[in-house]
């Protein structure tokens, strides 16, 4: 489903620059893997740059979905409606902030991915996505009259709605009480098993990586920078 080798990121100049580099990695439909590591180690920057939210600067091939979509060529011809297209459709990213509309309720911030893409707004997933995470006395509401934990979940049923090829969480289960995180996990990890598809969370959170038995891509520092690898 992915498929990574040797890409490369660097951010800031002289003595502040930090290279994030990630050899190698593949990930099969329906696996679920979790990126760890200390604050500031660069795990936020690796998801952007595998969202195609931020470009690398050295990247040898990059492979998404059943038809290994060769998008490192894309890249490198900087052909951008061809990735935006990538990031619609077969993206879905769960940013921190949750990033939810704030003029659109609850239930027409999830609906909006299947909407832009021209998909039929009935989703069985998409609602047992709501109610298992507590979400349907709230789907009328608008973000500003929820808790945190309330866009948090929103967010995350918005990110998979359109049913994408690898869904990014960054820190999803932050804001969560802890029933609601082993929660929303629970959910991510069988969601993806279901639909074929691949994610990476972002997790500070070891109690739950460990409890569902998740692979870590773990950080290691290095001299300028930080590298992942799975951890043995």
């Amino acid at each position: 489903m992915l498929s990574l080798n040797e890409l490369r990121v660097a951010r800031g100049e002289g003595h502040e620059r930090h290279e994030v580099h990630l050899p190698e990695l593949t990930l099969a439909a329906g696996q679920v893997a979790a990126i760890v590591g200390p604050s500031g180690c660069g795990k936020s920057t690796l998801l952007e740059v595998i969202g195609l939210l931020l470009a690398p600067s050295t990247l040898n091939s990059f492979r998404l979905g059943p038809s290994q979509t060769d998008v490192a060529a894309l890249l490198r011809v900087g052909d951008e409606h061809a990735l935006a297209e990538i990031r619609s459709t077969d993206i879905g990213f769960l940013l921190q902030s949750g990033g939810l509309l704030p003029f659109l309720s609850v239930r027409d911030n999830i609906a909006l991915p299947r909407l832009l893409l021209g998909l039929p707004q009935h989703s069985e997933r998409v609602l047992h996505a709501c109610a298992t995470l507590g979400l349907e006395p709230l789907l009328d509401k608008r973000p500003g009259a929820l808790s945190i934990g309330e866009r948090q979940r929103t967010a995350f049923v918005r990110a998979m709605a359109h049913e994408p090829r690898l869904l990014l969480a960054d820190e999803p289960t932050a804001a969560l009480d802890p029933n609601s995180g082993e929660r929303l996990f629970g959910l991510i990890v069988s969601l993806v098993k279901e639909l074929d598809m691949a994610a990476l969370v972002v997790s500070h959170d070891s109690t739950l990586v460990a409890q569902f038995k998740l692979p870590r891509l773990a950080a290691s520092l290095t001299p300028g920078g930080c590298r992942f690898a799975f951890a043995q």
